[in-house]
């Protein structure tokens, strides 16, 4: 999942766009109402693409979650970020059986399955290829190409003495 210029800001319900750097604020966009304000240097703005969760080996970044989380629900909504404590606990065990039980707060999956189905309703969450997929072949360059180029030049630099 592409997160770039998703954001979660501290105290305030829902997540943002990142729209442009002002002078000492950022200027953001609520995702779901669309209105745009100010999020000032005293504000905690975090990047959802720098959020990662604990696991027992290493963090895993957000979106890796997320990828997981759409494969488990088969690019559906996740469970409900209202449902008790234990439910929670039991989903997030069978997405990321790994994450790291003692780091990881309740309040924590609540908010990953909130963010998570927010995007989900936005239709903003695009799967991303693997990265084997996303390099295209480059154009190879044929023999009448190769010599067809330094023809080019040859007729510039003819063109350009002639002149003078």
């Amino acid at each position: 999942m592409n997160l770039k210029d998703i954001l979660a800001i501290s105290g305030e319900p829902g997540l943002f766009r990142f729209i442009a750097q002002g002078k000492n604020s950022i200027i953001v966009e609520h995702l779901e109402t669309k209105k745009r304000s100010s999020a000032f240097g005293s504000a905690k703005v975090s990047s959802l693409e720098d959020i990662a969760i604990y696991t027992e080996k290493e963090d895993m970044p957000l979106s890796k979650v997320f990828d997981l989380i759409w494969d488990k629900a088969n690019g559906g909504e996740a469970v409900d970020p209202k449902s008790d404590n234990n439910k929670l606990k039991a989903w997030f065990a069978e997405v990321l059986p790994e994450y790291d039980r003692d780091k990881v707060y309740t309040s924590d999956i609540r908010k990953v399955a909130l963010w998570y189905n927010s995007l989900h309703k936005l239709n903003l969450l695009v799967k991303e290829e693997p990265e084997a997929e996303k390099n295209e072949p480059t154009a190879e360059v044929t023999s009448e190409e190769k010599t067809e180029a330094p023809a080019k030049k040859k007729k510039k630099a003819a063109g350009k003495a002639e002149k003078e």
